[in-house]
């Protein structure tokens, strides 16, 4: 999980929340991480993080058994045609049954999956440099709809 954490701080523009306990942060979001693409530093308003990792079950995503010990989740945000690639699958066409609980496995995310995410439980060697990939992808797509973002503001003005 560290690995993957520090690869994506190593991003330009990425920021990296990872809410410990005692903080400011709901005690379930402890321990877990959130991706953003934020050249300033701050959360962005009205966004949503392109990955994240989870490291307990939350309720209705427990399908992933993240509860047990040395398990944690990394979830991605990824295009239409990666989804598929990925999956075989279509995003909002999901019809085959998936074991969420099998580790260093790309699938479908258990709940997000029709909204084209992906996710894979302790990654291993088998998705380790795939999720690594996925994330620079997301990050950069990021990048881009902030730069989208920020042109039409300013043409606006």
């Amino acid at each position: 999980m560290e690995q993957i954490i520090a690869t994506v701080r190593a991003f330009d523009g990425a920021l990296v929340l990872a809410p410990e306990r005692g903080g400011d942060f709901p005690e379930s979001a402890w321990g877990d991480a959130f991706f953003y693409y934020s050249p300033d530093g701050r959360v962005p308003r009205n966004v949503q993080p392109y990955g994240t990792i989870v490291t307990k079950d939350q309720p209705g995503d427990t399908a992933s058994g993240l509860d047990a010990p040395d398990r944690w989740r990394v979830n991605i945000q990824v295009g239409r045609a990666t989804f598929q690639e990925l999956t075989g699958e279509e995003p909002r066409a999901l019809s085959r049954p998936r074991d969420h609980a099998a580790v260093d496995t790309v699938m479908p995310h258990p709940v997000y999956g029709e909204l084209g995410w992906v996710s894979v439980v302790t990654p291993g060697a088998r998705t380790t440099d795939t999720v690594l990939g996925l994330l620079r992808d997301a990050h950069d797509a990021a990048r881009a709809r902030f730069a989208r973002r920020r042109e039409r503001t300013a043409t606006a003005d």
